[in-house]
């Protein structure tokens, strides 16, 4: 039997200003916006490629906006990723290079970010998302 992720909610306080983000700047495709009440509404959006989503919503879990660390996206090109979330005007780190030893700094042209390598940043409200590049698991 296979258990598969396919959603996380992701807290924060105002849901046009995050589905903006999420959509526009990060490029999440918006699978659905649904105003079930006054009191609920579910925006559901997805990382292209991705077999899970995001919710960010209203009247559906009692969270802290902002209170989520440790959320994570994986790409073949980090890099090229950096580059995209720049030129779409997402506030990142620098890519970063993991090194066996444990330390970390600015990644340098020769470094072989598979597994190594990280970009962080975070959404409108402090949820901090990672990407990673993984391009061979093993």
């Amino acid at each position: 039997m296979n258990w598969t992720l396919e959603v996380i909610v992701v807290p924060v306080t105002d849901l046009d200003r995050a589905k903006s983000f999420y959509a526009d700047q990060l490029g999440f495709a918006v699978d659905h916006d649904t105003r079930v009440s006054d009191s609920v509404r579910v925006i559901q959006l997805t990382p292209p490629g991705s077999g899970c989503s995001v919710v960010i919503g209203k009247g559906i879990a009692e969270m802290t906006p902002g209170s989520l660390r440790g959320l994570q996206l994986v790409v073949n090109d980090l890099r090229a990723a950096h580059a995209q979330l720049v030129a779409r005007g997402v506030q990142c780190s620098p890519v970063m290079y993991f090194g066996r030893d444990g330390t970390q700094r600015a990644a340098e042209a020769g470094d072989d970010l598979n597994n190594s390598g990280f970009v962080y940043f975070s959404d409108p409200d402090g949820n901090a998302w990672a990407v990673q590049q993984i391009t061979a698991r093993g």
